[in-house]
């Protein structure tokens, strides 16, 4: 991850991101919120939009409960996974999933090669370490579908929210799996972008176990990365506060 050697306040931020996401991994288990709260209107993806970015990257939707329906949690189709279609700007769209160990790849993941929208990367030389800005992030993540090189499951992620933003919530959904092999988990993730802007904002994240409480979260990531200023419109990027693209 690249860290925030510019400035204390980048420093101080990437290590609050770290122990947020480290964490993470005991309170998607038991349902507990997060360090922060999104307001009650921001459940939908055109309020997240709106939120501003105040230093920290993690925050809880619904008190960091899922808002899944029970026709949504329906076990008749057994396990599944669709993709949104790209919308007129080829950005991608909300990745619905009923997740079981029966989704997850056997074969090893091949390198990424599509680009995303926004996809301007270059690498920042940050607390001594040289590192690029984004990665192509799964909206779900290749140990839980084995979807690789899907345009409509790649958007344009920072590396702290694809790692270990994004991840410390996947990798409790895939150890579930494995260790309930019958058992399912519905699964949700929506890129939230701003108007016309080819850079998303942040992820909207939820998960739930079907069958037993083993996991519950719904948590929106911005997509931000410590000492870089990102402008979300075309994804280009320089040193500076994140939180003054919001």
């Amino acid at each position: 991850m690249i860290g925030g050697g510019m400035s204390q306040q980048g420093s101080s931020t990437t290590s609050r991101v770290t122990q947020q996401a480290s964490s993470a991994v005991s309170r998607v288990t038991s349902g507990s919120s997060q360090t922060a709260e999104a307001p009650k209107q921001s459940i939908t993806g055109q309020a997240l939009a709106k939120q501003a970015y105040q230093g920290t990257q993690i925050v809880a939707v619904n008190h960091n409960r899922p808002t899944f329906s029970q026709q949504a949690l329906s076990l008749k189709r057994g396990a599944w996974a669709t993709y949104g279609s790209l919308d007129r700007l080829n950005r991608v769209t909300t990745a619905n999933a009923m997740l079981s160990k029966s989704t997850m790849p056997t074969a090893k993941r091949e390198p990424l090669y599509v680009n995303p929208t926004g996809w301007k990367n270059k690498p920042y030389t940050v607390n001594g370490k040289r590192g690029y800005l984004y990665n192509r992030s799964h909206l779900i993540g290749y140990q839980l579908t084995g979807q690789n090189n899907n345009l409509k499951n790649l958007m344009t992620g920072t590396r702290s929210l694809n790692d270990p933003g994004m991840t410390a919530y996947e990798n409790p959904v895939a150890s579930y799996l494995r260790s309930h092999p019958s058992n399912h988990v519905r699964y949700q993730v929506e890129p939230v972008f701003r108007g016309q802007e080819l850079v998303a904002r942040g992820v909207h994240m939820q998960a739930k176990s079907v069958e037993s409480s083993g996991i519950s979260y719904n948590v929106y990531i911005f997509n931000i990365q410590a000492g870089v200023k990102i402008d979300y419109s075309t994804g280009t990027s320089q040193l500076g506060n994140p939180a003054a693209s919001f």
